[in-house]
């Protein structure tokens, strides 16, 4: 019955539809349990479709009833505790609520990011949750989303020119939050690894950290300022060049645990005392700031917050499609996390 098919690669309703000796609407219509359809039908569709390996469409689907029920996320990284953090509870209150993730990270590159929107539009996805890279500046890509009119949810790193929902923490106020406890701890001379500038969380980030120095009468020294993409090599990189500084700071201030992680490395190495001799703080509370010696101090930036409320977001906007909503800014309230690499008074 199958010889004629035996060399296809992809088998299709037509195929099961010519083994069966019936049409593909009717094979269309028992693979979707459709009522009219006999129970003895609907078995034998189901047989042959299983025999042939049959795997469905869902981009003819999605184009045929306008829904795919798929979702794209597009994140900078995969291998960050954040990220995977807000993923995992944002899949888990879609699945609950009938949708399917589909992932991508762009590694922080503007090309790989597009690339990502244009394959995810290709796919007929009904809505896209997506953190900006850092290497981007142009927000063509996502003007595209926008203009096919599909729900865009940013969260963690957004941009106001785009005018779409936004889930985040105040990065200013967490920033101005850590200046003022390495203060309490006693540091003078606080420096700064950065992510860049062009990207507004981290903007904010050194915004609020050079007013909270201001603040405290403490020197704003745009040479303790060293824009990075904050990975352990960067942090390794900087550290070893603020060491090196004819004004040496005592306490270093990192916009990314990893890059924390990187100059506690390089500290330890050189024997400098933490928090003593150089106190450390990171952000986003990587599962390993608590494991290393010393513990590293942290912001909590609620990962599973975030998820939640952008998937929440994306739901509202795909429940009530003809209703003019107010845009959604949504900021939490982070929470620092104080360890041994900052604590000086115990």
């Amino acid at each position: 019955m199958y010889k004629n098919l035996v060399n296809k690669k992809k088998y299709t309703i037509k195929d099961i539809a010519d083994v069966l000796g019936i049409t593909p609407s009717a094979v269309s219509k028992a693979l979707n349990d459709h009522p009219r359809i006999s129970k003895k039908t609907k078995g034998a569709v189901i047989e042959v479709a299983k025999s042939l390996n049959y795997q469905p469409n869902y981009l003819a689907t999605a184009l045929r009833k306008g829904k795919s029920n798929l979702v794209g996320v597009i994140i900078p990284r995969a291998k960050s505790n954040f990220f995977s953090s807000v993923v995992e509870k944002m899949e888990e209150v879609l699945n609950e609520n009938g949708y399917n993730v589909i992932m991508t990270q762009s590694n922080e590159s503007y090309e790989k990011e597009c690339r990502n929107i244009n394959a995810l539009l290709f796919t007929q996805v009904d809505g896209i949750i997506a953190s900006i890279a850092n290497e981007t500046t142009k927000l063509d890509a996502y003007h595209k989303i926008k203009s096919r009119g599909i729900p865009l949810i940013l969260f963690d790193r957004g941009d106001n020119n785009l005018e779409v929902d936004y889930v985040g923490i105040d990065d200013y106020k967490s920033s101005q939050m850590v200046v003022e406890h390495l203060v309490d701890q006693g540091c003078k001379r606080i420096a700064h690894i950065a992510g860049f500038n062009q990207s507004p969380i981290y903007r904010n980030r050194i915004l609020g950290y050079k007013d909270a120095l201001v603040k405290y009468n403490l020197p704003v020294d745009d040479n303790l300022i060293i824009e990075s993409n904050l990975r352990i090599t960067d942090g390794q990189r900087i550290m070893k060049q603020l060491l090196n500084s004819p004004t040496r700071p005592d306490a270093v201030y990192a916009a990314g645990d990893l890059a924390a992680l990187g100059a506690l490395q390089v500290l330890k190495e050189e024997n400098i005392k933490v928090p003593d001799e150089m106190a450390l703080v990171g952000f986003s509370n990587e599962p390993f700031t608590s494991f290393v010696t010393p513990s590293i101090s942290t912001v909590n930036q609620h990962n599973s917050e975030i998820g939640r409320i952008a998937a929440e977001t994306f739901l509202k906007r795909m429940n009530h499609p003809l209703k003019e909503m107010t845009l959604n800014k949504i900021i939490l309230e982070a929470e620092l996390i104080v360890r041994d690499s900052s604590n000086r008074l115990t």
